[in-house]
């Protein structure tokens, strides 16, 4: 009596880069693989086969880590373990990356000084805060033609805020504004 057992076959375009896209023993078809044992050591060059044989003897999985390599490298290891640590680590690189956030300020060219301190102030708890800080200039009309007049409000408030925070990136013209960015300073 023979059972009819079907096989399939997953291929995927993209590549393998992701820990749930790795080759794991009988996805792996290349012909020849360099394998690395448990401990780390270089078994060598070798048949596909004969790889999956020997981590069959270990009682382990042959995982692909290097697809792109000529010839692609395999790694004896427990596959879950491998996963689990790979996840793990991941996981406590995205809590210890911190993320900056821009935060934006607009002004107009024909802004009152008590104005203009409302917004240095708000700037100044972004900045506190270790956000960027984006300040807009913006121009409506015929504010267009006194664009370089205006240029001062800017510097005026970077100088406002030189205790700390630094400019980032000086004004530039975007568009129909003036655009200028700030960071806080480092110590």
């Amino acid at each position: 009596m023979v059972d009819s057992l079907t096989i399939h076959f997953f291929i995927y375009p993209w590549g393998c880069k992701t820990i749930s896209e790795l080759m794991i023993n009988e996805q792996i078809r290349d012909k020849e693989v360099r394998v690395i044992g448990v401990s780390g050591e270089q078994l060598g060059i070798m048949s596909a086969r004969d790889a999956m044989k020997l981590a069959q003897e270990a009682e382990l999985d042959l995982v692909k880590i290097a697809p792109t390599a000529k010839p692609p490298v395999c790694k004896i290891i427990d596959y879950g373990k491998y996963r689990y640590e790979l996840a793990r680590k991941e996981k406590e690189a995205k809590r210890k990356q911190k993320i900056i956030e821009i935060k934006e300020v607009r002004l107009s060219p024909n802004i009152d000084t008590n104005d203009l301190n409302t917004k240095v102030n708000a700037a100044r708890k972004f900045i506190s805060k270790g956000d960027k800080v984006k300040v807009t200039l913006r121009f409506r009309g015929r504010e267009m033609s006194h664009m370089a007049n205006s240029r001062h409000i800017l510097d005026d408030f970077a100088e406002k805020l030189a205790d700390i925070a630094t400019v980032d990136k000086p004004a530039k013209v975007e568009g129909r504004s003036l655009v200028m960015f700030l960071t806080e300073k480092r110590n």
